[in-house]
């Protein structure tokens, strides 16, 4: 079983790439994020066209919106607001697989703004009230040793020095605070999950999934973070195979500025 997970910054400008990425990597589950799709319009009959059985949406005119998309069976979908604001950031599904249910969930976490101060900046207010409500609800779930769960998406924190370029550089910069690093171990640990990137490459290389579109030529720069993650539950983690990264896809034309990340599963 193969998951998928891009911030494709916009589904319908990079349709085609996102048929390359289907067509070379042949996904089960496809999730994305920053479709900036409303739901009526969203182009379900691509992803249908595409071999994907079940399409869904939760999004928005212009901008944010999840999708999830399954060659496997699915039995349920869910949206789930946060903060009291329907803006497109969750979508979850339960799947039915092998006999057993496997439950993704989808989440584009809000960037944060410029300034890492939630008193006198509201998007990063928003941040952090947005992973202490994901946290709390997660921490309230049963079965944290026995579900088969995948929580995938745009996190929009680089939580490890490895994660990011420069961890002298960027420790006050949005995506990479203290405070940002402690909500995000915090969300990770209310169900207990695994990083399945870590897990399959360890803690000593630098990996990233976003370069900034402002970098000249960002393959040379390499001023990278990583701000998109695979977490698996504790039983679903051994299932793990493999996990990677796209990142040739950033060198496409006109991309996004994430690339996709891959986890492959051997569910018995």
């Amino acid at each position: 079983m193969r998951i998928i997970s891009w911030n494709i910054n916009s589904v319908r400008l990079r349709m085609d790439m996102l048929k390359k990425i289907v067509k070379r990597f042949k996904p089960d589950i496809l999730c994305l994020q920053e479709t900036k799709c409303p739901n009526d319009l969203f182009p379900h009959q691509d992803f249908y066209d595409m071999g994907f059985r079940y399409s869904y949406a939760h999004g928005i005119k212009g901008y944010n919106g999840v999708s999830i998309a399954s060659t496997i069976n699915s039995t349920k979908n869910n949206k789930k607001k946060f903060c009291n604001k329907d803006d497109g950031r969750h979508i979850s599904v339960n799947l039915s697989y092998r006999n057993k249910i496997i439950t993704v969930h989808n989440f584009y976490v809000p960037a944060g703004g410029d300034i890492p101060d939630p008193n006198i900046n509201e998007k990063f207010k928003h941040k952090i009230d947005f992973l202490d409500e994901a946290t709390n609800w997660f921490s309230k779930k049963s079965g944290k040793d026995k579900s088969l769960i995948a929580l995938v998406g745009d996190i929009n924190i680089a939580p490890d020095i490895m994660d990011v370029w420069s961890h002298k550089q960027l420790t006050n910069i949005i995506s990479h605070t203290k405070i940002e690093r402690i909500k995000m171990e915090l969300f990770k640990r209310s169900f207990n999950f695994e990083d399945a990137i870590r897990n399959i490459h360890g803690y000593e290389k630098k990996i990233y999934s976003w370069w900034s579109y402002r970098a000249q030529d960002w393959k040379k720069s390499n001023r990278g973070r990583r701000l998109d993650h695979i977490w698996t539950s504790k039983k679903l983690n051994e299932y793990l195979v493999n996990a990677t990264i796209v990142e040739n896809a950033r060198g496409w034309k006109r991309p996004s500025d994430h690339v996709p990340i891959v986890a492959d599963f051997k569910i018995k």
